[in-house]
């Protein structure tokens, strides 16, 4: 059987291999976790789906290789068995020459002429994933040097001419670390600031340590700095009261049943209530629930809300689909469901891929007001702060105090109007100060 590189969404092209959970010769079973990948948005292991012997690994650990590229082959157990030693695939010499791909409506694997039509295909440089929508350029430079996807793709988005980079990898071919070592334009320079040579320059040798950006960190770098760029932003906020959601809150969990050991079915946070406020006021208006797309504007029946939950190395938003239909008891299960599985590396692209808006609370660490920047192609993103306790004046001229929180959304001009954003988040507020409304 042979194991693919897995596809995790429409516009994901590869993955890199992080290392390999079995060795060559080892007796797999289904369930059993082969090796963990990165893509340019996630982590996630890939467990087997089978049981046999891991009689070959094509893919190393470090390496790139396209979706539906082969990385290994379990047997069935019930021949011979290659040692260890043998059992790594050695690398395929490049083909001399090509032939052009044909246009396909679909992303698919494009193979070198010297496989069988129906044999398995071998991974090779000339193995790649084309997409009608994104074009990086060739994957052979004049002088027949082989560039990887990966490699294409970030020369594009950097404006690097890869006839500059010099190839380290198998063959030569120009990989992913010798476009961040290639010569920068000018223009690319003038725009994204100084290279890290010039940065490196202005501090003493020794005195600082590199982390080399990992595909979580360089995806949010990428496109927050689109989103700053080309969204046109602008603000709204407000304070909200909240005395009456924290005793809602309060009294849902001190009434939440318990099983045997004493445990509770569920525990609300505030963020769980302002999930549900948010997916119902997008159903108020909703004018407001629909991204940007280009040349058009997308508008959708259903709340998918993008929660951003801070994971190890980086930033990852999940989506709860039809949040306006779940109680807030199941939205608080459901976020508690994906954030362990993002955390354990087994999210699926429908986990985190879409959504109409997006939700950034930092009130647990103690923020009381902040902008977040819209994650596209979404059309608005809420920031919450912590609750607070400030003097009010009362109806007779006395001062009490009273629970507050500020929330502050962030709109993408193009779809929004200032007075459509306001009256979402007046929607908001009014569902978080008369919180029983949200049960009903």
């Amino acid at each position: 059987m042979d194991v693919l590189m897995p596809q995790l969404g429409e516009t994901v092209a590869e993955g890199k291999i992080i290392k390999w959970f079995k060795s060559a010769g080892d007796q797999v079973g289904p369930g059993d976790n082969l090796f963990e990948i990165e893509t340019d948005k996630v982590s996630m292991e890939v467990p087997s789906t089978t049981t046999g012997v891991l009689a070959e690994i094509r893919v190393a650990a470090g390496d790139v290789a396209p979706v539906g590229a082969i990385v290994a082959v379990i047997a069935d157990g019930s021949g011979p068995q290659p040692s260890k030693a043998a059992a790594v695939a050695p690398p395929v010499p490049p083909v001399a020459k090509k032939p052009a791909p044909a246009p396909v409506p679909t992303a698919v694997a494009e193979i070198a002429p010297s496989r069988q039509q129906n044999g398995p295909i071998q991974l090779d440089p000339f193995f790649e994933v084309r997409t009608p929508a994104r074009n990086y350029g060739p994957a052979r430079l004049p002088d027949g040097t082989f560039v990887t996807p990966l490699a294409r793709r970030l020369a594009a988005e950097a404006g690097i001419d890869l006839s500059r980079a010099t190839g380290s990898g198998p063959h030569g071919r120009i990989v992913a670390r010798d476009v961040e070592s290639a010569p920068r334009p000018v223009h690319t320079a003038l725009t994204e600031g100084p290279s890290a040579a010039e940065i490196k320059a202005l501090y003493a040798e020794g005195s600082y340590e590199e982390i080399p950006l990992d595909g979580m960190r360089r995806t949010i770098a990428a496109r927050l700095t689109q989103a700053i760029q080309t969204i046109p932003h602008f603000y709204l906020t407000t304070d909200i009261a909240v005395d009456r959601l924290i005793a809602l809150r309060e009294e849902a969990n001190a009434s939440a049943p318990k099983d045997k050991d004493g445990n509770t079915a569920f525990k609300l946070s505030l963020n769980d209530f302002v999930i549900r406020a948010l997916a119902l006021a997008l159903q108020r208006v909703p004018e407001a629930n629909a991204v940007w797309a280009g040349d058009r504007i997308l508008r959708f029946a259903h709340s998918d809300i993008g929660v951003a939950v801070a994971l190890d190395g980086g930033l990852l938003t999940l989506v709860l689909r039809s949040a306006e239909t779940k109680s807030v008891s199941a939205i608080s299960a459901e976020i508690k469901d994906l954030s362990a599985r993002a955390r354990d590396k087994k999210l699926k692209p429908a986990d985190y891929q879409g959504g109409s808006s997006a939700i950034s609370n930092l009130g647990m660490y103690g923020v009381s007001e902040f902008t977040a920047i819209i994650n596209p192609p979404h059309a608005t993103i809420l920031a919450v702060g912590a609750a607070r306790r400030q003097a009010v004046e009362k109806d007779d001229g006395g001062v009490a105090f009273a629970g507050f929180l500020t929330a502050t959304l962030s709109c993408d001009h193009r779809v929004l109007d200032g007075a459509t954003g306001a009256e979402v988040l007046a929607a908001i507020k009014d569902y978080l100060e008369m919180p029983v409304t949200m049960l009903v």
